[in-house]
């Protein structure tokens, strides 16, 4: 029985081992052709060697479709957070999640240190609405530690039938305390947009992510503005704070909103179809009215290329506190079996260059937002912003910046 098993898996490596060399063969010729680089055929023996030891020693026996996933996962997943391999039914979970209605808390994660990080909650969410932060490390679903569990599996965990309870335990960094939450489940449909107007002239806008009608949302909520005003209306705030992103076209297009010309971000890759230039139409809906945009540690991608467009192009005064660092273009290309492998093909650049990825955008004013311990501490406002001091201190710019403009005018 030991000599026929021994054939067996004999058979099976020399199976393998011819697989691997046709697989790497053709790539290896292609690359030849395209980039003259090799893959290094060192590697590929100590990839069979080590699938050949698992095989053999390993106390279970584990299925070679599965090794295989293994083995690419944690190939994807090394390259960077947001890159991944999806399985098929990792796959339909991520078409279920862009469809934007699903049974969830409301949050935007990515990976950080071996723990799940919350870029930002969603407004009006679950999780906002029990006080999941910016910055918090998920550390536990339930009994069930994500130490170093693969993002898809934690969302998973995460979401379920609407009505449901999940508790969620995380490490607040700012406080160095560990805080757990209990949340119910529900629906998660992002209302995107909401609009405000303080002493009777300032603009505001709290934009919570970027879809696919955003722009016009956008549009639509500073004319009933200035109609609120009496089309006196002195300057805008644009609130991205805890805003993840979203729709890049929405970004460019809200962009495009306020500038008369212009660059508004561009895309670097390694490919052709990877480098986008974008620019400006002659347009300011706001005919060159003082411009503050807000952000923070939460506001993201989408976020970022607009705050950091409208600094470049010295429409606009950034206000708040550094923003996440994530922009970056994955592209999602699905496979024949029906899984999927989600890629970072490109990044994204502000007009005069800056790598938003790595360097997120500074505040050209840095606003000091309420600690957990203030957050009792009422400023002049009326509810339910009356706990806001950055906003406070926001508007409180603004006027000072319509003044000196109207001080400008009539010099």
């Amino acid at each position: 029985m030991p000599k026929i098993m021994s054939r067996v898996i004999k058979t099976t490596n020399f199976f393998l081992l011819t697989i691997i060399i046709m697989v790497f063969s053709i790539t290896i010729s292609e690359a030849e052709v395209q980039n003259d680089n090799q893959i290094p055929a060192e590697k590929i023996d100590q990839f069979v060697d080590i699938y050949k030891r698992i095989k053999e020693q390993y106390v279970d026996d584990i299925d070679d479709v599965e090794l295989f996933n293994y083995a690419i996962k944690g190939m994807v997943a090394g390259l960077d957070p947001h890159s991944s391999f999806l399985s098929s039914d990792d796959f339909n979970e991520l078409k279920v999640g862009t469809t934007g209605k699903f049974g969830g808390l409301g949050i935007e994660i990515t990976t950080e240190d071996g723990f799940v990080k919350v870029i930002s909650p969603i407004d009006d969410t679950p999780a906002s609405k029990a006080g999941i932060k910016s910055g918090d490390m998920i550390i536990k679903v339930g009994k069930k530690s994500l130490k170093d569990m693969n993002i898809n599996d934690a969302v998973k965990l995460m979401r379920g039938k609407p009505g449901t309870k999940i508790q969620i335990t995380v490490f607040r960094k700012k406080i160095q305390k560990t805080l757990i939450f209990d949340i119910t489940r529900q629906i998660i449909i992002s209302k995107g947009i909401k609009s405000n107007i303080f002493e009777n002239n300032i603009g505001y806008v709290r934009l919570a992510t970027f879809q696919s009608n955003s722009t016009n949302d956008l549009k639509g909520e500073v004319y009933k503005l200035k109609k609120s005003s009496g089309n006196k209306l002195t300057g805008l705030i644009l609130d991205l704070r805890n805003n993840p992103g979203g729709v890049l076209g929405s970004a460019v297009g809200i962009t495009d909103l306020f500038l008369q010309e212009g660059k508004i971000v561009y895309t670097k890759g390694r490919t052709a179809n990877s480098k986008f230039e974008y620019f400006a139409t002659p347009q300011d809906i706001l005919d060159g009215l003082p411009l503050l945009i807000m952000v923070n540690g939460g506001s993201a991608s989408a976020s970022e290329i607009v705050a950091g467009a409208l600094q470049d192009n010295k429409r606009a005064t950034i206000v708040g506190e550094k923003s996440y660092g994530k922009a970056s273009v994955q592209t999602i290309q699905e496979l024949n079996d029906g899984s999927a492998l989600k890629l970072t093909t490109a990044r994204y650049y502000t007009p005069l260059g800056r790598n938003i990825h790595t360097m997120g955008i500074s505040p050209d004013i840095l606003l000091k937002s309420n600690d957990d311990k203030d957050e009792n501490n009422k400023v002049s406002l009326p509810e339910p912003y009356d706990k806001d001091k950055q906003l406070f201190d926001a508007i409180a710019i603004i006027k000072g910046m319509s003044m000196s403009s109207m001080l400008n005018i009539a010099h």
